[in-house]
């Protein structure tokens, strides 16, 4: 299977490399350098990337400049470019810069949304209050994040109740897309569906739902599947699946891009997604770290693509 043949649907990708993937690398990547990735990733026919976040350089230095990167890279009309704010400074910040998407966070757990936004989730509901304006005003798209929707590196258990009450305040607040993310990487299959499931009844058809799934217990993919036969058509992934939060202890690794637009395209789901050169995009980012990326199909390469070129180029050669 080449390619989506089975007819069952689009599903919109979001590589979040450049954000997510490299605010917890100690090696800080330089403006040009973080132009050359989104730039990269823009031409593989991904539909959305999340390229900077509007915070304190001082709290997260590797996204120092993010106007700069804006200001540099290659905007491409059918490419949404996301930008994470957590105030409304940062938000006026995004707006500025022209970013297409305008990503807010609130954390489903009190201790780690101390840790993440230094206020109270009382308090950053809020002050979302006016943020939500401010964005639909400007005629960007809003997409909220639930942070820790699975569970809390601090806290533990998250119950779902607590998940769907956000949610509900966020859809009443005029978010187009509500995103659970699982943070540390603790999610399961069930445990994502019902989340979803139970999300999607309170919403309605009212607001989109996504999910950002970490592999940090090498449960990414299973979840990211149970998500999208769930009827989630949103999903966050990064390129060679580097990154963590900078905030969560031991929150190792998104899922990797390329292996799930490979799971995705092989279940006969269309990403848009040029799968070759998204590989080639995660073996270029591969050469700025020591070690190997966790990708898988980077290395393992296609199937059945790579066994019918070989058998191809044998065929030539008799």
């Amino acid at each position: 299977m080449t390619a989506s043949s089975s007819g069952k649907g689009n599903v919109c990708v979001c590589d979040v490399a450049a954000r997510d993937g490299l605010q917890s690398e100690k090696r800080i990547w330089s403006v040009n350098e973080r132009v050359e990735l989104i730039n990269r990733l823009a031409n593989t026919g991904i539909q959305r990337i999340e390229a900077v976040s509007f915070v304190n350089p001082k709290r997260v230095p590797q996204m120092a400049d993010a106007e700069k990167v804006m200001a540099q890279i290659e905007r491409k009309a059918d490419v949404r470019i996301a930008g994470l704010a957590l105030n409304m400074k940062g938000v006026e910040r995004a707006l500025d810069a022209g970013v297409d998407e305008v990503r807010y966070v609130v954390v489903a757990s009190e201790t780690f949304n101390q840790k993440n936004q230094g206020a109270s989730i009382a308090e950053t509901m809020i002050g979302l209050e006016s943020i939500a304006g401010r964005v639909k005003a400007s005629g960007k798209v809003f997409s909220a994040v639930i942070g820790a929707s699975f569970g809390c590196p601090f806290e533990g258990e998250v119950t779902t109740s607590a998940v769907v009450d956000i949610g509900i305040r966020l859809g009443a607040l005029g978010v187009d897309e509500i995103l659970l993310a699982d943070t540390i990487g603790c999610a399961v299959p069930s445990q994502v569906r019902e989340r979803v499931g139970a999300l999607q009844s309170a919403l309605g058809n009212s607001t989109a739902v996504g999910c950002h799934f970490h592999n940090t217990r090498n449960t990414g993919i299973a979840n990211a599947v149970a998500a999208v036969e769930s009827g989630v058509r949103i999903l966050d992934a990064s390129v060679g699946g580097i990154g963590g939060c900078p905030f969560a202890p031991r929150a190792t690794g998104n899922i990797s891009t390329e292996d799930l637009v490979y799971v995705l395209r092989n279940m006969g789901y269309e990403t848009g997604i040029d799968l070759p050169q998204l590989i080639d995009v995660a073996a270029w980012v591969e050469g700025y770290f020591d070690d190997p990326l966790p990708g898988q199909v980077m290395k393992a390469g296609l199937f059945p693509d790579d066994v019918i070129a070989r058998q191809a180029a044998t065929s030539v050669q008799a």
